[in-house]
């Protein structure tokens, strides 16, 4: 499996995970020539898309969700939540609704997903599955609930929101109300909560942790790794830490075969 990060940040974010040749874009929050420039970067050809997933229907997310899916004649996955909060947004494409907990299988792929604590419609973390590897995706998480850690257990994979340093959100330019919704349940987890919650997800055979939705203005990407480094290490892990960048695409990510999944039978 292979995944590319195309950008993430309070500005937008997409990534594509790519098995057996088919590829599933992930949340589309840039506009869609910003995502087909992007994915060129990266080496990604978005026109051969089996589906675009979305985790809910806020713009740094969806924005480019309706167009591109018009444009490559893909469908879209997402919560029915999601899906009606973006309502004609979405017409002219294909929708499927993703139930919390279900297996929906994409090409290669097996989706799961559950609900998220973020102030949305229906809000959803996702695992994809394929060939051996299993890729976890958790942002705007608010709190990260009992389900979400279920969820993540025994990833190969895992993209988790770094989104703000607790110091740099008291004193930075938000308005106190902005600042209390940011961290608050229906918000997004500090440097601070996500290193706790990747020593909690840490497991042996976990290859590669990616920092994501970074705030411009209450983060700094050291900040963030140096947080996640910490917790990270007395967990003794080994694998590779990367922090996404707003404005241009990671190198790919290869993911490799997890032989515990393989012999559980549960990696799609």
């Amino acid at each position: 499996m292979k995944l590319v990060v195309l950008g993430s940040g309070s500005r937008g974010n997409a990534f594509v995970v790519t098995a057996a040749g088919c590829s599933l874009l992930v949340d589309a929050g840039f506009g869609p020539r910003a995502l087909v420039q992007r994915a060129k970067q990266a080496g990604v050809d978005l026109r051969g898309l089996a589906g675009i997933v979305l985790t809910h229907e806020h713009g740094d997310h969806a924005r480019g969700a309706g167009p591109l899916a018009r444009k490559v004649g893909c469908p879209v996955f997402a919560s029915r939540g999601t899906l009606t909060a973006l309502g004609d947004r979405l017409d002219g494409t294909r929708r499927h609704a993703v139930a919390p907990h279900a297996i929906v299988g994409v090409g290669p792929f097996a989706l799961t997903g559950c609900r998220t604590s973020h102030d949305a419609a229906e809000p959803m973390a996702f695992v994809l599955a394929a060939q051996g590897a299993r890729v976890g995706v958790a942002y705007d998480l608010g709190r990260p609930t009992a389900a979400v850690r279920y969820l993540l257990r025994d990833v190969t994979a895992l993209l988790v929101e770094a989104n703000h340093d607790e110091v740099l959100l008291r004193t930075g330019p938000y308005p106190a109300a902005v600042r209390a919704r940011i961290a608050g349940m229906g918000g997004h987890l500090s440097n601070r909560a996500a290193a706790e919650l990747l020593g909690d997800l840490c497991h042996e055979r976990l290859q590669s942790v990616v920092l994501v939705h970074l705030s411009d203005r209450c983060n700094r990407r050291d900040l963030a790794r140096a947080a996640a480094e910490q917790c990270l290490a007395g967990r003794g892990f080994r694998g590779d830490l990367f922090v996404a960048r707003q404005d241009e695409p990671l190198d790919p990510i290869q993911v490799a075969p997890d032989a515990g999944q393989l012999e559980l039978g549960i990696a799609g």
